[in-house]
């Protein structure tokens, strides 16, 4: 079961969040609460794996509060105001739902939560004393548009900073892979073994690479510039400066 509080501060929506939950077989409704202060009480008293929240509440914001969690259970918020998705997607939510949300769109949400949470749940059990080491996943989930998409690390051959979001350059597809992030935030999703940031905007595979010069390097065809604070460790990949 996925544990849930339901934070609104209008009592028609927050009626409507009980009514969905409660056709959802795998949540259960810890409780419901009117603003963030109260929303903070509960997740001191209680566990809980996700919120459901929306932005604009009295006193302090739902994004306010996201950003105040020193350790933030699943978020998905639900709310009137599209403006705000950009910087609700950099708190690395799982959804984000405009209202009036329909029963659909509502499970399709949950459900990105339940395969979120099974990941996290595998990914602690394997850490526990007396288990067996873990292999090392080859994969890992990033969002694009309203969905988390597996990405296999084998298949990626670069990555492209482009302002909000990063371009990632796919061998198994023709056109890149948008992605809503930040190379800086993508960088540490990265196994450093694989990958290697050459550049501000660029990570590569390191099975990819082809040929390396002094300022660039070569993925095939492709050359890529090399930025001159990122030039050390490309001379520790090659062991050898040029």
């Amino acid at each position: 079961m996925i544990k849930c509080i339901a934070v609104d501060d209008e009592p028609l929506a927050i009626a409507l969040l009980k009514e969905y939950i409660s056709k959802i077989p795998f949540l259960e409704l810890v409780t419901t609460c009117s603003d963030a202060f109260e929303a903070g009480k509960a997740l001191q008293q209680n566990e809980v794996d996700l919120i459901f929240i929306d932005i604009q509440m009295p006193g302090l914001t739902g994004l306010q509060f996201l950003h105040s969690l020193p350790r933030r259970p699943m978020a998905i918020i639900i709310t009137a105001y599209k403006k705000f998705a950009l910087e609700g997607f950099d708190l690395d939510v799982v959804d984000y739902m405009l209202k009036p949300v329909s029963l659909e769109r509502f499970m399709k949400a949950c459900y990105k939560a339940q395969e979120l949470c099974n990941l996290r749940r595998a990914a602690t059990q394997s850490a526990q004393p007396g288990q067996p080491p873990a292999q090392p996943a080859d994969y890992f989930f990033v969002n694009v548009g309203y969905s988390l998409v597996k990405i296999l690390f084998d298949d990626i051959s670069w990555i492209e900073g482009s302002g909000d979001y990063v371009k990632m350059h796919l061998h198994s597809a023709p056109k890149p892979l948008l992605v809503r992030t930040s190379t800086k935030a993508l960088e540490t999703e990265l196994p450093p073994d694989r990958f290697l940031r050459i550049h501000k905007s660029y990570i590569v595979s390191i099975a990819s690479i082809t040929a390396v010069r002094k300022n660039s390097i070569f993925i095939g065809d492709l050359e890529l510039p090399v930025g001159e604070s990122f030039r050390d460790a490309l001379t520790r990949l090659t062991k050898r400066n040029f």
